[in-house]
C-alpha cells in the first residue's frame, strides 16, 4: 500500500494548487475511493518526502490537515492511519425542499427564510442586508491580514472588559465630531453588534410588567426580544419628521414607560430622519415623564450628512446610543458600540461580562484598522453613492408596478411602499415563485394587517423579481 501511493503520485509544480494542498486531495480521494482502505498504514513522513521530491514539512502539513478532517489519525510511534467510518444513513435533504409558509407570517419566519440555506429563496427582496457583492470583501480581508500580522498574542487572551481601547478612543473622536461628547473609558462599551448592546440594555433596565414604547413601523427583532422579557409594547406611530408628538406623549403619560426605542436616523424601514424640533419634544416629553431613550443609530452612515442626534442634543444624560457596523461593512464581524453616562456603563459593562465575558479582539481591531487608515470613511460614501442611485431605481420601477409612496424616503438601503392590497397575501404568494418579500405586519408591534412591504434597494439591478411583482399585484 506504501509503495502504491508514494511511487504514483508526483506533485505538479508552478500551478495553481500548493503541494500540501494537491498531497491532502490525492490522499482524500483515494480514501474515498476505497483505495486506502480504513486501518491502513500511510507511508512515513519522511518515506513520503523522499518519493515525492517534497519536503517533510509539506507531508506533515498534508497529514495534519486530513486529520483536522477526521479522514486519517496518528498514533504514537507508529505512524498515521486511515480511520475506520460509521455508514451513516442516506436521507433527504429536507433544508433543500421548499416547505409552504406557515399560516401567519411571523418575524421566525422572515429571519428563518432569511438565514437558512437559501434553496427556496431566489430573489431576497425584503433582505435587511446590503448583496454581497456591493461591499468589499477584499478590504476586510486585507484589513484581517495587516491585523493579524500586528496583534502577536492579542487572539490568544481575552478582550478589555469595555472592548478594544484604541476602538474605543476612534469612536470617541468621531462621536464628538458629530456632536456627542464622550470619554472612551467613561461613556462607551464594544459590543457583538446593536442586537447585543439593546440586550443588555434591555436585561439592565427592563423588567416583566414594564412598559416600553417603540416605534410602529419598528425593527421587527426588538418586538421580539421585548416580548421574551414579558414587557408590555406599545407602538408610537412614526411619520416623515419623527414620531407622532402628540401620540407619544398621550401613552407616555397613561402608562409611564421605562423606555422609549427610537431610530431617529435613517429609520428603519421607512428612510426617515426626525427633524430638529421634533427631537428636542421627544427630549421634553421624556424628562417631563421621566423614561430613558435608547437611540437605534444602526443606519446614520447611509446619511448624506450629519443627521439630528438625540444623544448629541441630549449629552447622553438621558439617551443611550447604540451603532454596528453590520449594515456597512461586515455583518460577520459583530461590532457594536454603546454610548451611555458613566455609571450605566459600568453596570452594562459588568452584565456583558456576566453573559458572554469579551467581545471578539480580532473585529474591534479590524474596525479600527479601517477607521484609523481612513478606509472605512472612503468605503462608506462609495456604498452611498450607489444606494442612494438604486433607491432612485427602486422608487421609479416599484412605482411603474402599481404600488405607491406615501412619503419618499430620505436615506438608506430600503423602500417602505404600499401594494393597496393584504401585503402578507403577497408575500406568500412571491414565495412560492422564490421572492422572499417583507410585509409590513411584521414591522407593527401588535403584527397588525398592512398593506406596506419593504423592499431592499439592491432589488433594483435584480430583473427576476419586476415580473412576479406585476403579476401578484395585477
Amino acid at each position: 500500500m506504501q509503495d502504491s501511493l508514494t511511487l504514483r503520485w508526483q506533485p505538479v509544480r508552478g500551478g495553481d494548487r500548493t503541494l500540501v494542498t494537491q498531497l491532502e486531495d490525492e490522499i482524500a480521494g483515494r480514501i474515498a475511493d476505497h483505495i486506502l482502505r480504513p486501518g491502513s498504514r500511510l507511508p512515513s513522513v519522511r518515506r513520503m518526502a523522499e518519493a515525492a521530491g517534497v519536503s517533510r514539512f509539506t507531508v506533515i502539513e498534508a497529514y495534519e490537515r486530513l486529520v483536522a478532517r477526521g479522514l486519517i489519525e496518528p498514533r504514537q510511534g507508529a505512524g498515521y492511519f486511515v480511520r475506520s467510518f460509521i455508514e451513516m444513513p442516506i436521507v433527504a435533504d429536507t433544508a433543500s425542499v421548499a416547505s409552504p409558509p406557515p399560516s401567519r407570517l411571523d418575524v421566525g419566519w422572515l429571519l428563518r427564510s432569511t438565514f437558512g440555506n437559501g434553496a427556496s429563496v431566489e430573489v431576497e427582496a425584503g433582505a435587511g442586508l446590503l448583496p454581497k457583492s456591493w461591499l468589499d470583501a477584499e478590504l476586510v480581508n486585507a484589513a484581517i491580514r495587516a491585523v493579524g500580522r500586528k496583534m502577536d498574542g492579542q487572539l490568544l487572551s481575552y478582550g478589555h472588559p469595555r472592548g478594544y481601547s484604541l476602538l474605543r478612543a476612534q469612536q470617541a473622536s468621531l462621536l464628538q465630531s458629530q456632536g456627542i461628547v464622550a470619554h472612551p473609558d467613561q461613556h462607551l462599551l464594544t459590543t457583538a453588534g446593536v442586537t447585543q448592546a439593546l440586550d443588555l440594555i434591555l436585561r439592565l433596565l427592563v423588567q416583566s410588567g414594564d412598559t416600553v414604547l417603540v416605534e410602529d413601523p419598528g425593527w421587527f427583532l426588538i418586538f421580539g426580544r421585548l416580548a421574551a422579557y414579558g414587557t408590555r409594547i406599545i407602538g408610537v406611530p412614526r411619520g416623515p419628521e419623527g414620531p407622532d408628538l402628540e401620540a407619544l406623549e398621550r401613552l407616555a403619560a397613561a402608562y409611564r414607560p421605562k423606555l422609549f426605542l427610537i431610530n431617529s436616523a435613517v429609520h428603519n424601514p421607512t428612510g426617515f430622519t426626525v427633524t430638529a424640533s421634533a427631537a428636542y419634544d421627544v427630549l421634553r416629553i421624556a424628562e417631563k415623564y421621566d423614561f430613558r431613550i435608547v437611540e437605534d443609530d444602526t443606519y446614520a452612515d447611509f446619511h448624506p450628512g450629519t443627521p439630528i442626534r438625540l444623544a448629541s442634543l441630549d449629552g447622553l444624560r438621558r439617551v443611550i446610543l447604540v451603532s454596528g457596523y453590520a449594515k456597512t461593512l461586515a455583518a460577520g464581524l459583530r461590532v457594536g458600540i454603546l454610548a451611555a453616562e458613566s455609571d450605566l456603563i459600568m453596570r452594562l459593562t459588568d452584565l456583558k461580562l456576566l453573559m458572554g465575558l469579551t467581545t471578539s479582539n480580532l473585529g474591534e481591531n479590524v474596525v479600527n484598522h479601517l477607521l484609523h487608515e481612513g478606509h472605512y470613511k472612503r468605503h462608506v460614501s462609495r456604498i452611498r453613492r450607489r444606494v442612494d442611485k438604486a433607491r432612485h431605481r427602486c422608487i421609479e420601477a416599484l412605482t411603474e408596478c402599481g404600488l405607491q409612496l406615501p412619503h419618499l424616503p430620505y436615506a438608506g438601503i430600503f423602500v417602505w411602499a404600499d401594494c393597496g392590497q393584504d401585503s402578507e397575501s403577497v408575500a406568500r404568494r412571491a414565495s412560492e415563485h422564490g421572492v422572499l418579500l417583507a410585509p409590513g405586519s411584521l414591522f407593527s408591534p401588535d403584527q397588525a394587517p398592512s398593506t406596506m412591504l419593504r423592499f431592499m434597494v439592491s432589488i433594483a439591478d435584480n430583473p427576476k423579481i419586476w415580473p412576479v411583482l406585476r403579476t401578484l399585484l395585477t
